[in-house]
């Protein structure tokens, strides 16, 4: 990493107990058994690993997943990709759709020397990146992504635009470097139920579109995947290259949900204090609301709706039952779910609670730091800023 850069800063006074809420809290022994979970069934079915970092956003994070080493990785941003790059990262996949008004300051990343990917999916964004690259100057590796679930852009494997894009990509004088796929709609799926299915389904869709590709004349060295509950459930890979995650780094109450992880996995939360009682309506109101959890109703879907946030105690031992059950800007209205017959926990003004998130990425994106904590400790032990904006 580069040395010049500052990202976490020690700390020996603060704990959970005293911090200034709502804060975010980040159990970093978590973070690391779920990172090498996810290495260890993805290096027993052969496959390399670019890891999303855009839920993270911090070179503190990231230094989790390369303890040894500075990538590959996965963004959804430019800034993103400029944070990483500055922090040493040096092979990045830009992997959200290339406007064409970012080619420029994609290129100004390969000049710098950064091993580059920007994806696209229509003969437009060929046409402009070809264009750009009449000057001669370095550009991006290209690579085409791939429709394997209708969940998002893309192109189904059959479509003749794969072989027309990698027409003009390689006319215009631009490494075309394969395939990438994002099987979103395993989202949708419930208690691990489904997703080995997703997982052979994405696999199938992108590897199809590699081999057309190849028997067109084009190369096709990536054959790229990737989303946190196909990559965990995935149970054959051939003809992948790599498998990109990266809310598993965190994990969150959707994943729970969605049969990928358990609450004991999850590894942020958001420290909130009891600031009243409205005891005729079974309120519990926190300085934790919308503003810290973030508008995300994620589970609201799910079997089990968690509404704002599962409730726990200072310790992180789920109450059971109590939940953020509606938010405002800055308050949090906590209460037993629907339906329940457990009592109401005695939380008196002051008391801290520590609130399970529906979406990691979303209520990450609220803070501007982590206060991290390690072996189920009190104390924050550093705190790692995040990068923010585009």
């Amino acid at each position: 990493m580069a040395d010049t850069m500052v990202h976490s800063v020690k700390t020996d006074a603060a704990s959970i107990d005293t911090v200034e809420t709502p804060a975010l809290v980040l159990d970093v022994d978590k973070v690391d058994r779920n990172v090498a979970r996810l290495r260890a069934h993805l290096a027993a079915l052969g496959v390399a690993f670019r890891p999303h970092v855009k839920t993270a956003k911090s070179i503190d994070v990231a230094q989790r997943l390369f303890p040894s080493g500075n990538g590959p990785i996965t963004v959804s941003t430019l800034a993103e990709a400029e944070y990483f790059a500055d922090g040493g990262f040096t092979d990045i996949c830009y992997a959200v759709g290339l406007g064409p008004d970012k080619i420029e300051r994609a290129r100004k990343l390969v000049a710098r020397g950064i091993k580059l990917a920007v994806l696209i999916d229509s003969v437009e964004q060929a046409q402009a990146l070809a264009l750009s690259a009449r000057d001669g100057a370095p550009m991006p590796m290209v690579l085409i992504e791939i429709d394997c679930d209708g969940h998002r852009g893309g192109l189904l494997p059959g479509d003749p635009t794969l072989i027309a894009i990698a027409d003009i990509v390689k006319d215009g004088g631009i490494e075309l470097g394969g395939v990438l796929t994002h099987a979103g709609e395993s989202y949708g799926a419930r208690g691990g139920l489904g997703l080995p299915e997703a997982a052979e389904g994405e696999r199938a869709a992108v590897v199809a579109a590699a081999q057309a590709l190849r028997a067109a004349g084009h190369p096709s060295p990536v054959v790229s995947v990737g989303s946190t509950p196909t990559s965990h459930f995935a149970r054959n890979l051939d003809g992948v290259t790599e498998v990109r995650a990266g809310v598993f780094v965190f994990f969150d109450l959707v994943m729970h949900g969605i049969g990928v992880c358990a609450l004991d996995d999850i590894a942020l939360s958001v420290v909130a204090t009891v600031i009243g009682h409205r005891p005729e309506k079974g309120w519990i109101l926190t300085d934790a609301g919308w503003m810290a959890m973030s508008r995300d109703r994620g589970t609201q879907k799910h079997p089990v709706d968690q509404g704002y946030g599962l409730v726990c105690d200072i310790d992180g031992n789920p109450f059971g039952d109590l939940i953020v059950e509606d938010a405002s800007q800055e308050h949090g209205i906590i209460k037993l779910r629907e339906g329940s017959t457990a009592s109401l926990p005695d939380l008196p003004i002051g008391a801290r609670v520590r609130i399970l998130p529906n979406h990691a990425c979303a209520t990450g994106a609220q803070h501007e730091a982590y206060n991290v904590i390690e072996h189920g400790g009190h104390a924050i032990v550093a705190n790692w800023t995040r990068m923010r904006g585009w």
